[in-house]
């Protein structure tokens, strides 16, 4: 597996203007492709709940059936990852277990953090206890103890990182700011919060690379389709396919809901989830153009997003409870001498 740790924004022989105007057209490759046996790392991001998790368990489990060696790591403190991949069965964090262990002096074993089924390699980062503590500092803790345990030296074909997409402090941005993916998948639907997590996490990725940075965004897997079509607009105008789309089906809701996976050989939703493993496993990581506030609303019905409100400025008067009394002048008035 290649280094993925090369730091980028602290290197200051690399200006964002000299970076800028080397920069591809967007829509297109912003890296040559992956020699034969190189380890793929791809960072996916959507917005909490909107199924990112769920896609990332069974497109790892269906990797695993086409005969690809696949790690999955989860990177978000719910955990909902590899609890969907173990069917509802959380495995221990590494970072509740880095705490464990630290505490009786013993160190950590990659059989106390990593867990296999059915080919599919799994292990979850975790985070801290409720108001105890920093999601994104966690991330970042859990990476350097994956480094001490030979993270760069591991041979996968594919690594898969699940990370939250509505954060935007550095840990969650971690894989992106440092190179540690060479491109980013985003899950959405054609609603405009998941749309707006999306277009944030490619206007993420053209800034690191603005400051040398190399990733690219690969595509959007648009989740809970309900065929309004926003999605596929959305990346029709920010430059980068659609690697999938999955209904808004009971069949899949009831199913995941119950820790079922759904992309099996054989199953109802086997073509689906085959042709997003050879789509995420082919497509280039692009340059994308994020598109702004305006343009986003501009997807939706007026009357779905309210742009037909005007703003109306407050006064100070507005602000006050006793708004309209006349108040008494603390001007000192001196008579002629």
């Amino acid at each position: 597996m290649p280094n993925p740790a090369t730091k980028i924004a602290t290197d200051l022989s690399v200006s964002p203007t000299a970076a800028a105007s080397t920069q591809p057209a967007v829509g297109q490759p912003v890296a040559p492709p992956l020699a034969a046996g190189k380890t793929q790392i791809i960072a996916i991001y959507g917005k909490g709940g909107i199924g990112k998790s769920f896609t990332l368990a069974n497109l790892s489990y269906m990797m695993a059936q086409q005969g690809k060696k696949v790690l999955l790591i989860g990177c978000d403190p719910k955990s909902d990852t590899t609890t969907l991949l173990f069917g509802g069965k959380a495995c221990p964090t590494i970072i509740e277990t880095s705490a464990r262990k630290k505490a009786s002096g013993e160190a950590v074993q990659i059989g106390d953090v990593c867990f296999k089924r059915d080919g599919v390699f799994a292990m979850e980062l975790g985070g801290p206890e409720v108001g105890r503590g920093c999601g994104g500092r966690g991330i970042i803790h859990g990476f350097e103890l994956l480094e001490g345990l030979g993270f760069h030296e591991w041979d996968f074909d594919f690594v898969l990182l699940d990370f939250l997409g509505d954060v935007v402090c550095g840990g969650f941005g971690l894989p992106i700011a440092r190179d540690m993916c060479q491109k980013v998948i985003v899950v959405g639907s054609n609603d405009l919060q998941s749309l707006y997590v999306a277009n944030n996490v490619c206007a993420a990725v053209e800034y690191f690379r603005g400051l040398g940075g190399n990733v690219g965004v690969a595509g959007i897997v648009v989740n809970k389709d309900d065929g309004t079509g926003e999605a596929q607009a959305w990346a029709a105008q920010a430059g980068i396919p659609v690697l999938a789309s999955i209904p808004a089906d009971d069949d899949i809701r009831r199913k995941s809901a119950a820790y079922q996976i759904v992309g099996r050989p054989g199953g109802q939703w086997a073509p689906l989830f085959e042709e997003l493993g050879v789509n995420a496993a082919a497509a280039a990581p692009l340059r994308t153009r994020p598109l702004s506030a305006d343009e986003l609303l501009g997807l939706f019905a007026s009357d779905a997003v309210g742009r037909n409100v005007v703003l109306e400025p407050a006064t100070p008067e507005d602000m006050c409870a006793t708004a309209g009394q006349a108040r008494p002048s603390l001007e000192v008035i001196y008579d002629d001498a």
